[in-house]
């Protein structure tokens, strides 16, 4: 069956950096698109990278754009999340997440129907 592992969280100082892992179980990447969520205490669910393995397009939320970056790796069917210049306010419980095929033309579009367990991210000195 169809699973997603997240890996890769913890304590970390402002300014920091984590990258976070996906690792896939289940299904091949190929036509999937691939995302990375964050919820943090009393807030909603918010999407913030996403990319495509159809043509690899990528699409980034303003409030991690040009401090996150997103990749795959196919052979090991694993997804990250570089996170640098980290701020408290990037404390949350972080997901993967997967759109199964056709996927849109943006991978922001989703649905994303399958989802990891969550990974823990604490921004804090």
């Amino acid at each position: 069956h169809l699973q997603l592992v997240e890996s890769g969280g913890g304590l970390v100082q402002p300014g920091g950096s984590l990258r976070l892992s996906c690792a896939a179980s289940g299904f091949a990447f190929d036509g999937y698109a691939l995302g990375w969520f964050r919820q943090a205490p009393g807030k909603e669910r918010e999407g913030i990278s996403c990319i495509s393995t159809r043509d690899d397009s990528t699409y980034f939320a303003d409030s991690v754009k040009g401090r996150f970056t997103i990749s795959r790796d196919n052979a090991k069917n694993t997804v990250y999340l570089q996170m640098n210049s980290l701020k408290p306010e990037d404390t949350a419980v972080y997901y993967c997440a997967a759109d199964p095929p056709p996927v849109s033309s943006s991978c922001a579009a989703g649905p994303y129907d399958y989802w990891g367990q969550g990974t823990q991210v604490t921004v804090s000195s």
